[in-house]
């Protein structure tokens, strides 16, 4: 999530804007080294924050809204007089709930990067994250098309892919002869199911259990998967292992930007299995982490999203349905590795290029320096 909110900050900076992240944090949600409790000026929490910024140069670009125990970063002050100037808020998720500011901006943009969940919420009765806002946007790029099972719930959407900041994802030099196939996700997620009209949508679990046999038909290559399982998943993860998938914990090789970074690198490509949701409904997304992967000219092996005539296809991005065309995928990854590389960074330099995605996003939403 670091790297997503970094495209965005970095992306519109490079585009000649002020930029401003605003984020909120539970008191007890804040803990030392150890994982106790401690106030929020003394955390791990706000330490991380704070250090991620300055080594990306927004130091001066931050607010963290700790409740009670205050603001840090940019104080309160300067974020209120600023929002009455600004011509966009973007919410991510609807996540940002300080009426305060949301009541100062001119535009409340909601971004959408969980497609599905939040519609499908929405007509379900459960939860509304669209209120008060004025422009929608998703990543689901499919929404809003005949064959797409996502609910507009009578919004106009504007679809946008994952900005990359590509300086900060040079392409890489080649993989190490070993070099797996990795990604990084989790298994489960925070939000469980959803059942609408008469269909269940669900998580990655439900979805990568039906390529579990995958080492097995791909004698030679490896697995690696970055995944946050739950030990509580004993018998998903004896199935991993069992069929040749090594399992590392994310919160040791990827817990800084630049760790996240250097896990993608040293890969030969990405095996990406979405959330059933985003497969199920023909959602058109293909992650930030994919598009990091492509950026770094790793290929990447894409579980069908309904990726058909979004993006280029076939070459540095494979998408597969079955298990024996992920297999396929792989074979022909290996019989011509460097042409896939060089088509990967340039799939992410023709589509996911920050400057024109966010670009393109300004222009649709009327903004003009």
């Amino acid at each position: 999530m670091a790297w997503f909110h970094l495209q965005l900050l970095l992306g519109f900076r490079r585009l000649g804007w002020d930029v401003l992240f605003l984020d909120r944090i539970e008191p007890e949600q804040c803990v030392n080294g150890g994982g106790r409790v401690v106030a929020p000026a003394e955390s791990v929490n706000l330490r991380w924050l704070r250090s991620v910024m300055q080594r990306f140069g927004l130091a001066d670009a931050w607010s963290l809204d700790a409740g009670e125990a205050g603001t840090f970063g940019v104080p309160r002050e300067r974020v209120l007089a600023p929002a009455e100037e600004a011509p966009l808020l973007i919410n991510v998720m609807g996540y940002g709930n300080d009426r305060a500011v949301l009541e100062r901006v001119r535009r409340r943009v909601f971004l959408d990067i969980d497609p599905g969940f939040p519609q499908m919420w929405r007509e379900l009765g459960l939860h509304d994250a669209f209120a008060g806002h004025d422009a929608f946007v998703t990543m689901g790029m499919n929404v809003g098309k005949p064959d797409c099972a996502i609910p507009r719930c009578g919004l106009d959407w504007l679809t946008m892919p994952q900005p990359v900041v590509l300086e900060h994802w040079p392409a890489a030099g080649p993989p190490a002869d070993d070099a797996a196939f990795t990604s990084i996700g989790a298994w489960r997620g925070p939000n469980g199911p959803v059942e609408f009209r008469g269909a269940t949508y669900g998580l990655r679990a439900h979805e990568f259990r039906r390529f579990v046999e995958l080492p097995s038909m791909c004698p030679g290559e490896r697995f690696e998967m970055a995944f946050d399982i739950h030990s509580g998943d004993g018998r998903d993860i004896d199935a991993l292992t069992r069929n040749g998938w090594r399992l590392v914990d994310p919160v040791k090789v990827t817990s800084t930007p630049e760790d996240y970074r250097s896990f993608v690198t040293r890969s030969r490509g990405e095996f990406m299995v979405p959330k059933q949701m985003y497969v199920a409904t023909r959602s058109g997304l293909l992650s930030d982490r994919s598009a990091y992967y492509l950026a770094s000219g790793r290929p990447v092996l894409a579980r069908d999203t309904g990726l058909a005539g979004l993006y280029p296809t076939g070459e540095g991005l494979l998408p597969f349905a079955t298990p024996e065309e992920a297999a396929e995928g792989v074979r022909r990854l290996r019989a011509d590795y460097a042409r896939h590389a060089r088509a990967a960074r340039a799939v992410a330099e023709e589509c996911f290029n920050s400057d024109k995605v966010l670009g393109r996003l300004l222009a649709q939403l009327g903004v003009e320096r």
